[in-house]
Parts: C-alpha cells; sequence; structure tokens
C-alpha cells in the first residue's frame, strides 16, 4: 500500500509528539535516549568510501548499528543517521524474499538485516519515505526552524507602504 504524503506526515507528526528531543540538540545524545528507551545499544559507526546508501542500519541480536557516511557535513552527517533512527521508531521491519542463501552468506545476521543491506538503494517505498520524512521533522523540530515573522525595522513604514502600493497591495 502506498500512502499519500498527507498520511504520511500525519504518521510522523503522531511519532514525533511522543518524542523527547534534547536540547540543544545533539544526535549522540538523542540516540542515547532511544537506546535507553528501547533498552538496547545502539552503536554509531562512521564509514569511509560508502558507494549506495550514505546510512545502514543494521540489527543483530544484542545491538543496533548505525552505519554512516564519514566524509559529509555535520549537518547532513545528523539526517543520515537520524534516517536510520527513525527505522527504529517507526518499527519498519523488512520481509525477506524466497531463494537468497544468505545464512551461508552472512550467517551471523539476521535474516532482515540481509534484505534490509540489498534493499536499501532508493526511497521509493512507505518504510523509506517515513523514516526520511520523520528525521527531516526532527531535525526541524529540533533546530527551531519556525520563521518568526520579521519586524521592519524603525522608520521603514513609509518604504513598506510605497513597495506594497507598486505592488498592488494598496491595503499594506
Amino acid at each position: 500500500m502506498v500512502m499519500t504524503l498527507d498520511e504520511l506526515r500525519k504518521r510522523c507528526e503522531v511519532r514525533l509528539a511522543g518524542l523527547t528531543l534534547p536540547r540543544p540538540f545533539d544526535i549522540d545524545a538523542f540516540s542515547r535516549g532511544l537506546a535507553a528507551q528501547r533498552g538496547r545499544e545502539i552503536v554509531l559507526e562512521p564509514v569511509a568510501n560508502v558507494a549506495g546508501p550514505h546510512g545502514l542500519w543494521l540489527a543483530r541480536h544484542n545491538a543496533d548499528f548505525v552505519f554512516y557516511q564519514q566524509h559529509t557535513s555535520p549537518a547532513h552527517r545528523d539526517h543520515i543517521i537520524l534516517h536510520e533512527l527513525c527505522h527504529l521508531l517507526c518499527d519498519h521491519q523488512v520481509k525477506l524474499g524466497q531463494g537468497l542463501p544468505h545464512e551461508r552468506l552472512l550467517p551471523d545476521l539476521l535474516p532482515e538485516t540481509v534484505q534490509r543491506m540489498l534493499s536499501r538503494a532508493t526511497y521509493s517505498d512507505d518504510q523509506e519515505r517515513e523514516a526520511e520524512l520523520l528525521a527531516s521533522l526532527i531535525l526541524e523540530r529540533s533546530r527551531g526552524l519556525q520563521v518568526a515573522p520579521v519586524e521592519p525595522p524603525n522608520g521603514s513604514e513609509a518604504l513598506v507602504q510605497r513597495l506594497a502600493a507598486t505592488f498592488g497591495n494598496e491595503d499594506a
């Protein structure tokens, strides 16, 4: 089932309302809080020269590992990590396809982990879209990106009136 953007946003807003974000926002503190809430360690690991997805979440029996592109900006790093953590927050599950000999290739990884590793190159499905949107909303909320109205500097009221009149808004 493909969700509409409105449906997806509503789901993400509900999840966001239930989160406590550290102030000031810090991705490591957020990760530690999420690990404590889940009762399961989360390990953040930088990786150099990543081809394909910039991040990857691997669920092991004893911990969750989030690998992220090391050589990027701090803002992009935070977004990559948050995207992967949002898969945890949304309790995303991946079904393993038939015929994949994962037991022989990667015997110590969960089948869901193998499938996730093999299918994470695009944001085409609802889980990827949800993780991406929720990560963006967390960053927006945590950084206080709501734009406050800007008051014109003293003495500029006449200029504002002239501009408004020029562009057809004579009620300004």
